[in-house]
């Protein structure tokens, strides 16, 4: 029987505020046992980061304070240590993989002097020394060439490579616990199937335990021995990982799963969570959930609900489970929720609005005092595509495919090197710059983070209204700004919040903000960035279900840049699939998940956590990272890490080989 390795009581930490007391953490309770994995899963600010800094003793102060509990690892109270005694267990005892790994870093060392560092302060050794456990440490979390490595700088590395430092760093003493903040966060499903993979490897080497934050639901699936759902400061069900995943007991986790994308719910509309999550100054008298939920009684306003024993060690805090309230239950069921119709996805006959020629995006690398051309960044190389109007056409790739120089080439934000871009009987690469100003009011681009996006001195009515003075629409600033408000609901913003500034809004108000700019100029096509890769699931489901919503009412055509597969299978039409600057696979949406051909597609797909354990789909690992598109490999790009690979993929690249109208692959596997 595995013992207890950290101890939390009734836990508190809050901060001072020009606002008030905010109690991020209020009063939670669980306890981790040695070798298991303990995930703690919800949406952005339910204290969830709070509580993992709270354990190891970095809040900030003044500010932050500890206001009551206990954490108890191994029998040591820390919250009573001194910080000479705290600084001994964190990093040696206790250590800790942080959100942004690229902040985490300090750009001025090099990577083996920061994981070096650590080694020498705990385990009180020489420079010598600690570089071999480095260098060491850097090839057991599978870096290349860590001796390399070791002298060079965070910015040389890819955002995997970097995790992979951090996680060195982390286990460089083997702690016994680790905690992981949202450690696979807008990773790539390939980058986060190796971290996640390399994670339990070590867990299983060095006999440690896991914190593991996260608020996705497939991520603590494949993962978690058991799970803890927060919201607003408290845990509001806390079972093992099947009860929670087989029976969802709290309707705020029913929503949760009722907001995940996927196969089976395409063509209708996705569940969302009204409302926010309340703010930390200002929770509500009874249960927090309580003006977000569709199940609440009257009780549920005057009295908060306490963890009550649902079975088998399954612990709910709703009053719907409460013995005092025992004529209640819980009517809803996640899986069997009347779903409501949105258009249906199916591919679409008609008019090719966009059509892609043999484009090429190549940037110069200029070098020495004269600036000489030394060689090309192949960004986008040799890639014909065509877009029906009124379909969804999502691209999906690793980081450094080309995704996003794609999407920025074929609305002419980049200048193409070669081909031709053809919009609506348009050649766009032969209009002037004049012309194509005019022009430019038909396609527009919705980028990936919406906060350094929206100008931050401008109200989001001036933000909103700024494309309509450029392209003169409406005739004057009052229907200008009737136009505004109008926008903002059809959104699903209140018109009063045009005269905030963007800082005041939350992540998902953001994109919607950023989607009405776009709007307000009435374009044809719309090209998204990764626009829902950084949102909470329930607030990615309600701007999915937005992106549907105006895409039937205005007859939109999208081109969906994203790398999240189920966003894919849930939203688009057809697929696109690229690799280093070509497109190696596309199709329908159903060719390309139901009968995928390219190794690539597979590996990706295979990548994707699944909440659906008879999927029975094999793991496909790949190894490395993509590579650099300034000397791509001879013959196919991806042979390098493909497990099928031949001799003659090492010499030429594949020519096409097709197996219906719409799918069609590169892939020597298929040649004649």
């Amino acid at each position: 029987m595995s013992h207890k390795l950290l101890e939390v009581n009734n836990l508190k930490t809050y901060f001072h505020t020009p606002h008030g007391l905010a109690r991020a953490v209020d009063g939670i309770s669980f306890e981790i046992l040695e070798g298991e994995t303990f995930a703690l899963v919800g949406e952005s600010g339910c204290g969830k980061s709070v509580t993992a800094l709270s354990i190891m003793r970095l809040l900030q102060k003044p500010a932050g304070f500890h206001a009551g509990g206990e954490i108890i690892f191994r029998g040591r109270e820390l919250a009573s240590l001194t910080e000479s005694e705290m600084r001994n267990i964190r990093g040696n005892n206790i250590s800790m993989i942080f959100q942004e790994p690229m902040t985490s870093l300090n750009p001025v060392f090099t990577i083996g002097n920061q994981v070096a560092e650590v080694i020498k302060l705990h385990q009180g050794v020489g420079n010598a020394a600690a570089k071999k456990v480095a260098i060491d440490m850097l090839k057991r979390v599978g870096i290349p060439d860590p001796e390399k490595r070791y002298y060079e700088y965070p910015h040389q590395l890819s955002g995997g490579m970097i995790q992979r430092v951090m996680i060195s760093i982390a286990l460089s003493c083997h702690p016994d616990l680790l905690i992981a903040d949202e450690p696979t966060t807008a990773l790539d499903v390939t980058i986060q199937d190796q971290i996640l993979y390399l994670l339990n490897e070590l867990k299983k080497e060095f006999n440690m335990s896991i914190l593991l934050i996260t608020h996705d639901l497939g991520v603590i699936y494949e993962n978690a021995d058991r799970v803890a759902v927060m919201y607003a400061g408290k845990i509001v069900e806390m079972t093992d990982k099947n009860n929670l995943f087989e029976k969802p007991a709290h309707p705020y986790t029913i929503k949760l799963f009722q907001s995940l994308p996927g196969k089976m719910k395409r063509g209708n509309r996705l569940e969302t969570i009204k409302g926010m999550v309340p703010k930390a100054t200002h929770y509500p008298k009874g249960c927090r959930f309580v003006d977000r939920c569709q199940q609440s009684i009257s009780i549920c306003n005057d009295i908060s609900p306490s963890l009550h024993m649902k079975e088998n060690g399954h612990l709910v805090a709703c009053h719907l489970y409460s013995p005092e309230f025992h004529e209640v239950r819980l009517i809803q069921d996640s899986k069997k929720e009347p779903a409501h119709s949105l258009s249906a996805h199916t591919p679409q006959e008609g008019k090719i609005l966009l059509a892609v020629n043999g484009l090429k995006t190549y940037f110069p690398i200029k070098k020495g005092i004269l600036k000489r051309i030394a060689g090309y960044v192949k960004a986008v190389d040799n890639i014909d595509l065509d877009i029906t109007e009124g379909t969804t056409m999502s691209l999906v790739g690793e980081s450094g495919c080309g995704k996003t120089t794609f999407g920025k080439t074929v609305i002419m934000l980049h200048k193409p090197t070669e081909g031709n871009i053809t919009f609506d009987n348009v050649r766009l690469n032969s209009l002037s710059y004049r012309e194509l100003r005019r022009y430019r009011n038909n396609f527009q681009i919705i980028f990936q983070d919406p906060f350094s996006s929206l100008n931050p001195r401008m109200m989001v009515g001036e933000i909103i209204q700024e494309g309509m003075d450029a392209h003169k629409i409406g005739r004057n600033l009052n229907e200008r700004m009737s136009m505004v408000k109008k926008l903002m609901e059809t959104v699903g913003l209140n018109p009063d919040m045009i005269y905030r500034y963007p800082h005041e809004f939350s992540g998902g108000q953001r994109q919607r903000i950023a989607i009405a700019r776009v709007l307000a100029i009435k374009p044809k096509f719309i090209v998204s960035d990764e626009a829902t890769s950084a949102l909470d699931v329930s607030i990615q489901a309600q701007i999915l279900n937005l992106f549907d919503e105006l895409k039937k009412k205005y007859s939109l055509t999208y081109l969906f840049i994203t790398h999240n597969l189920s966003v894919v299978e849930y939203l688009s039409d057809n697929v696109a699939v690229m690799y280093l600057g070509r497109i190696v696979e596309r199709g329908t949406t159903a060719e390309v998940f139901d009968n995928t051909k390219h190794p690539y597609t597979k590996a990706l797909l295979s990548a994707i956590p699944t909440i659906d354990p008879k999927t029975g789909a094999e793991k496909i690992h790949l190894k490395g990272d993509v590579p650099s598109p300034i000397n791509p490999p001879q013959g196919c790009h991806f042979h390098p890490r493909c497990h099928h690979k031949m001799p003659k993929c090492e010499s030429t690249y594949p020519s096409l080989s097709r197996f219906s109208d719409t799918h069609s692959c590169h892939c020597y596997l298929y040649s004649d």
